[in-house]
């Protein structure tokens, strides 16, 4: 028989993390957040003194050693308390890709960065979608040259998260560069993963851009120009830095389908509240079948995928750890989850805010945040959906059915 429970250290977790969150993240101070753009770095510092940022790192790094399961509870509770998603974007960008970068990284950019966005002290994330597109990585444009024992970078990204973090607090990002010209039919190929300080002489954070959503942590987009990065910043094996995206990218896809989870949760909760409030034609609006069922069709809906998500994060640790599933198979459920819960909770935010009304509608109601903040998901960030569902139809059908081969 399956056992679907979690563990009592992952409920003192749980408990801990939601107690911190009541006190440290009401909703009034996330539309505060929101307003001034802007996420106070002492807040960060309080989730490293959690231990939360990068938790699953290694214990002998400076992390906790945390499965994926334990960063699901936790992406899932950051989620439910600040439903705009700007903390939980800044947690999870770190928590994936700080995880993907300490794994393939030297002890220097550990000492650089990776023990340093521990505790609160810098930012690290991921840079990869560049002016000519996002997803489709083995296109990307920026490149690197070895010269004696310097890397040599040029080239755009865009679209960045956490740039002016990145800037003020120190810190950097991964970033993929073509160092090899790509073999015939292998356009992945070619690519190696680089550490890159914002503050490396040559990069120049030329736009911040005003996004429509989770607007508390910033977005932008910066130049490389003959940026010179030592040897030690290399990330992994040279011309294999498309691996080491992959494997980023799916670390952040599950705790995205986590966090997605949460806020959808506290966005029903929220909703709930209202049916039972709000009174019309002499009794509460709850009483309407017609509102009784999309409750009750989001309800099951979150349920299936609350279970989908935590079976899958599960299914990270058994690969890990034991190896007990191919990289390809927990992709697959990966990109299930990121297909599915982002469109999910963006509808579950529609829902209520119009079971709300007029109120819905204006930024007194908290719910608008998480609807701004949801569409980043739904649109692309950490993988656009119809990748996810090239991903899903590759292992149903095979790589001889891959549509751009």
């Amino acid at each position: 028989m399956v056992d679907f429970s979690f563990t009592e250290e992952q409920e003192i977790i749980r408990s801990t993390l939601r107690e911190w969150c009541n006190k440290n993240l009401p909703l009034e101070k996330i539309r505060e957040w929101d307003t001034k753009g802007e996420i106070p770095q002492s807040i960060v510092k309080g989730m490293a003194n959690l231990g939360l940022l990068i938790m699953t790192a290694p214990e002998e790094h400076g992390g906790l050693g945390a499965d994926w399961v334990t960063a699901c509870i936790v992406a899932e509770e950051l989620g439910y308390a600040d439903i705009s998603i700007a903390l939980p974007v800044l947690w999870l960008v770190e928590s994936s890709w700080g995880y993907a970068v300490d794994k393939h990284c030297s002890e220097r950019v550990r000492e650089d960065v990776i023990r340093k966005a521990i505790k609160g002290d810098a930012f690290i994330g991921i840079a990869s979608t560049e002016s000519s597109g996002g997803s489709d990585v083995a296109g990307f444009r920026s490149t690197a040259r070895k010269e004696g024992d310097k890397w040599i970078l040029n080239g755009e990204k865009m679209y960045i998260s956490g740039t002016e973090e990145a800037k003020n607090w120190g810190g950097g990002y991964f970033v993929n560069a073509r160092t090899s010209p790509p073999p015939p039919g292998a356009p992945h190929r070619g690519l190696t993963g680089f550490y890159l300080p914002m503050n490396s002489a040559g990069v120049e954070i030329n736009k911040r851009f005003d996004d429509m959503g989770r607007m508390a942590i910033s977005t932008g987009g910066f130049v490389m120009k003959n940026v010179e990065l030592p040897e030690d910043y290399l990330l992994g094996e040279v011309d294999k830095g498309f691996y080491l995206t992959m494997e980023g990218f799916d670390c952040a896809r599950i705790l995205i389908a986590a966090v997605c989870l949460g806020t959808a949760k506290r966005v029903l909760e929220l909703g709930m509240d209202y049916l039972k409030e709000r009174r019309a034609f002499g009794r509460p609006i709850g009483k309407f079948e017609g509102l009784q069922f999309e409750l009750a069709d989001d309800w099951a809906e979150l349920e299936a995928l609350r279970s989908l998500t935590f079976r899958t994060a599960w299914m990270m640790d058994k690969r890990y750890k034991e190896k007990r599933f191919t990289p390809l198979e927990v992709a697959q459920m990966i990109s299930a989850c990121k297909l599915k819960t982002p469109h999910f909770a963006f509808d579950v935010c529609k829902h209520v805010m119009l079971w709300f009304g007029a109120y819905g509608y204006t930024k007194e109601c908290p719910v608008e945040m998480g609807l701004r903040g949801i569409m980043s998901y739904c649109i692309g960030a950490e993988g656009a959906t119809n990748i996810q569902r090239v991903v899903i139809a590759r292992e149903l059908l095979g790589k001889d059915y891959i549509a751009y081969k």
